[in-house]
């Protein structure tokens, strides 16, 4: 009894500890608080067994346990003898039973694909020992199935590949970075004092005034470089970024492999990163530059202060710091705006009581009658019922948003100009200046295809290398044209069913017999089509994004720039088409493919075209873009980027527990290299600044519809910042650090949609909005200049006795009386008139003022963007006097370092003069008493 309750006793202990571990897994992003004794022994997982090497990068491979027990660490040690045997049996025939020998070494070893691969790795690792680096691999780790190589470079290694890099490292010579006057000294001093709260609590921001000379890397020119200490004159990204570039270009076949990337398309290794610093949660870790971060950058209780760039490009390196620079600086650009936009949407409010429009359509004397909105169900209606929908539609459609999309549009074009100073200012700061991206290496796809194609025509032109031509690529690029029409024809097809959804519901909702149910008939259908409308442009997103990815890899692009620009123009074309097309719908075409009562438009000779209940689509464009917009944010970019990192982390463990996880092992802390394998691979900057740059869709391109768009896209973006610095630091590997200079095509995609914008919000207010009608009326048809009478002016008549047969309400006296005129908004003629419902002569006036405004507000605002682009300088003052400065101690500090040599040089050679004019006086000297004491007698001798 006492045995089995110690053995129940120890299930439910190992069940309770392996729940607990699943939860640190999924939710806290570790795997267990460690003692400091615990702490201190799992140290080596930063560092080779002995203590001393530095892991700069792991490289993990499948590994197999024998049925004997035995690791695979010995069975790899026997494939050299496998197809040593191999050999010798294909050979030459082995006396004594050769075929015993070689069936023997069969039985022992992988099958032949696997013993390629191990022998591709051993080649691999072979030819990295050649260039210098230090592996040491690890085939017992608590992950089963998985073994680790890690791999360390050694000085020489570093200052070899920083050399041959370029790398920029700081300088002994340390200079002061001085203001240009007096007065702007006293100003930034006591902005820096007032910015103090804000600053992040890091050592970066405490020096600010103080800058070393930097310059590339020589071996020739260590003495200008402080290597005091050599193990942290290389920090851990720049070390990592090293190996990545050894590995990158470390042949693993002679003729057709190239690289890690191939090794990894391969299957030879399944994963390769560099480690993250250490822990950042547990109270006993060492101080690290992570843990830092975590603690000044990911922690939601820092939200109000700026981030430490400087140390994010440290730990991440430059890309990936630019990308956290441009995200913090447009969120900083979004609090004017959005404090302008709550500013417009406040006038609607307070102005709405005064708004003649709205008074006049809820004012019940007036005593309007409205055609039916559709054929049969629906009955004629009183514009009054639409008093809700006409006061909501001023707070968004009133003259002050004429105003704000013209602020919105010099807002875009000083937010991307302020960029452009913060970008030089940073590659200043980051020793940038002067950087040129060399060429990078072929991917392993297009080796992979190249191989392909030089194994075709080996036998024609052996010694000819082979390149893939546009003729080669002519079916992928076919394939790329034909997907995206398809994939846009999608998005179409999807658009006119939800319009098709949104007519069929109205009819049926008009059916219905409840008079709650009719009267709230708009506001069900407006909101449902727009949550349908969510949904749908989710679940494409995710779909194109794989289908863009699919394309690009078609094309098999040479570089992995190649390959990221191509992509990154696929997923935005697409993209942008899906989550703009059901909006661009309502704002443009909504309304207007109607026709007029008695002729209307259907589709499919039984769907009546839909129109805007009172006359304006506005409201519903506000809605269809506010749901689309928060329903993104909250969802996609926050919900999904937390949910499914977690769920894939959780499934990573799962599968590599694969029930051999015994409890003493799970006991046992995983090392670093081990808990960095569970996390997410860094999939690249794609889907972050994609979804930043639809979210500045939303912000400018319909702007005017909706003016609280700036303050949702802030109040996401203070969130967002946190959330991707806790993604970056607990849910992704560590990336490779790469160095940029810029955000590459994202910023001509901004330009491109910040320009767009211009038009488009042009177009909203001229015919979206009735700013242009209302304008029209007030100087043009007005007796006394007012609004008064604004609305009875644009609803046309429509005698009843014109509907066509089988078209007509089917009550037709919904008010006790028969209604024999009823009105509908457009600009006809009436049916008294010489000619019944043609166009009139107010909507061609109002057309050609519409026409007119677009072209004005268009260039108007262009100009004023031009203006505003020459006037802002694209680099400020300061920083290009530092350059200069810059350039001149670099010049003063070689003429002194050779001034220096040459001295050194003089002084040895007037030594060495000095030296040999003594010893030949001295031989002088002692000369003659020598030969006559010595040489005298053997002279006699001889002769």
């Amino acid at each position: 009894m006492t045995e089995e309750a110690n053995s129940e006793l120890q299930q439910s202990s190992a069940s309770g500890s392996k729940q607990h571990f699943l939860r640190d897994v999924i939710f806290h992003g570790k795997f267990r608080a460690l003692s400091p004794k615990e702490s201190t022994s799992c140290q080596h997982g930063l560092f080779f067994q002995n203590g001393q090497q530095r892991v700069d990068y792991i490289l993990t491979y499948p590994v197999r346990k024998s049925g004997g027990g035995r690791s695979s660490r010995q069975s790899d040690h026997s494939l050299t003898e496998n197809f040593a045997c191999r050999n010798l049996g294909q050979s030459k025939q082995v006396q004594g039973g050769s075929t015993d020998v070689e069936m023997g070494c069969l039985g022992e070893t992988f099958n032949s694909h696997e013993d390629h691969k191990a022998f591709r790795r051993e080649e691999f690792e072979k030819n990295l020992k050649e260039m210098g680096l230090e592996l040491e691999k690890d085939e017992e780790a608590m992950i089963p199935g998985l073994g680790f190589v890690k791999i360390h470079a050694p000085w020489n290694v570093l200052c070899r590949e920083a050399e041959l890099m370029k790398l920029k490292m700081p300088t002994k010579k340390v200079y002061e970075v001085k203001q240009s006057s007096s007065v702007m000294k006293k100003i930034s001093s006591l902005v820096n004092k007032v910015l103090e709260p804000l600053q992040p609590n890091v050592e970066e921001h405490h020096s600010k005034n103080i800058k070393h000379l930097s310059h590339s890397f020589s071996r020739e020119k260590q003495h200008l470089f402080d290597l005091s200490d050599k193990d942290n004159f290389f920090d851990s990204k720049t070390r990592s970024s090293i190996v990545f570039e050894i590995l990158k270009r470390t042949k693993c076949k002679t003729k057709y492999s190239m690289g890690i990337t191939s090794l990894l398309g391969s299957g030879v290794y399944t994963a390769a990163y560099p480690l993250h610093d250490g822990a950042i949660e547990e109270e006993s870790a060492e101080p690290n530059d992570r843990k830092l971060l975590y603690e000044e950058w990911a922690n939601y209780s820092v939200f109000y202060k700026y981030q430490p760039i400087g140390l994010v490009r440290k730990y991440f390196g430059e890309k990936i710091g630019l990308y956290f620079a441009w995200l913090g600086l447009y969120t900083q650009m979004l609090i004017p705006a959005s404090l302008v936009g709550v500013i417009v949407f406040l006038y609607g409010c307070a102005t709405v009581d005064d708004n003649i429009p709205s008074m006049e359509i809820c004012d019940p004397k007036n005593n309007i009658t409205m055609c039916p909105l559709c054929d049969r169900v629906c009955s004629y209606w009183k514009l009054s019922t639409a008093c809700g929908t006409a006061r909501a539609s001023h707070l968004f459609d009133n003259p002050a948003t004429v105003f704000f999309s013209i602020f919105m549009a010099l807002w875009a074009a000083m937010f991307m100009e302020h960029w452009k100073r913060r970008q030089m200012r940073l590659n200043y700061e980051w020793d940038l200046t002067g950087f040129e991206e060399e060429e990078d290496h072929p991917r392993a796809e297009y080796e992979f295809r190249v191989m392909q194609k030089s194994l075709k025509k080996e036998k024609k032109s052996p010694q000819k290398m082979e390149k893939l031509t546009c003729r080669d690529r002519l079916p992928a690029y076919m394939t790329n044209i034909v997907m995206m029409l398809l994939m846009i024809g999608v998005t179409f097809a999807i658009v006119f069913g939800v319009i098709l959804y949104r007519i069929s519901t109205k009819a049926a909702l008009y059916m219905s017999s409840s008079p709650t149910t009719r009267s709230h008939v708009q506001l069900t259908v407006k909101t449902t089509a727009a949550i349908i409308n969510l949904v749908v442009i989710l679940i494409l997103d995710e779909l194109y994004g794989a289908v863009a990815r699919w394309l690009t890899v078609l094309e098999a692009p040479k570089t992995e720039k190649n390959f990221e620009e191509r992509l990154i123009f696929k997923t935005f074309i697409l993209k942008f088409v899906n989550a703009f097309t059901p909006i661009i719908y309502i704002a443009f075409f909504r309304g207007r493919l109607v026709g007029r009562p008695g002729r209307y438009l259907y589709v499919f000779e039984s769907y009546r075209m839909e129109e805007c209940s009172d006359g304006s689509c506005l409201m519903e464009l506000c809605i269809q873009l506010s749901i689309t917009m928060l329903g993104k944010q909250l969802i996609q970019n926050n919900l999904f980027e937390i949910g499914i990192p977690k769920l894939k982390k959780l499934i990573r463990y799962i599968q590599s527990e694969q029930g051999a996880f015994q409890e003493e092992e799970r006991q046992k802390k995983l090392r670093r290299y081990e808990t960095d394998h569970f996390l997410e691979p860094f999939g690249g900057l794609t889907p972050e600044y994609m979804e930043m740059i639809i979210q500045f869709g939303f912000v400018t391109l319909f702007v005017a519809s909706f003016p609280l768009a700036p303050l949702f896209a802030l109040l996401n973006n203070i969130i967002e910042i946190r959330l991707d610095a806790k993604k970056f630091l607990t849910e992704l590997r560590r990336p490779v650090a790469a160095r940029a200079k810029d955000i590459g095509i994202w910023y001509d995609i901004l330009r491109g949609v910040a320009k767009v914008a211009v038009i488009i919000n042009a177009f909203v207010i001229s015919f979206t909005s009735d700013f242009i009608p209302r304008m029209v009326y007030q100087y043009m048809y007005s007796p006394n200049g007012s609004l008064h009478g604004f609305v009875n002016h644009t609803l046309s008549y429509f005698n009843v006795s014109h509907f066509e047969y089988g078209k007509e309400t089917m009550d037709p006296m919904p008010y006790g009386y028969a209604v024999e005129v009823c009105r509908y908004k457009d600009y006809r003629e009436p049916p008294w008139s010489l000619t019944p419902y043609e166009i009139s002569k107010e909507f061609w006036a109002v057309l050609a003022v519409r026409l007119a405004f677009v072209i004005v507000f268009q260039n108007v605002v262009m100009l004023m963007n031009d203006i505003v682009d020459w006037l802002i300088p694209d680099i400020p003052k300061d920083i290009s006097q530092q350059i200069h400065k810059e350039k001149i101690l670099l010049v003063e500090l070689f003429m002194r370092q050779e001034q220096g040599m040459i001295n050194i040089l003089e002084r040895r050679d007037s030594s060495i003069i000095k030296e040999t004019h003594r010893r030949s006086n001295n031989n002088n000297n002692s000369t003659p008493a020598h030969l006559f004491s010595k040489e005298q007698p053997n002279s006699t001798k001889r002769f």
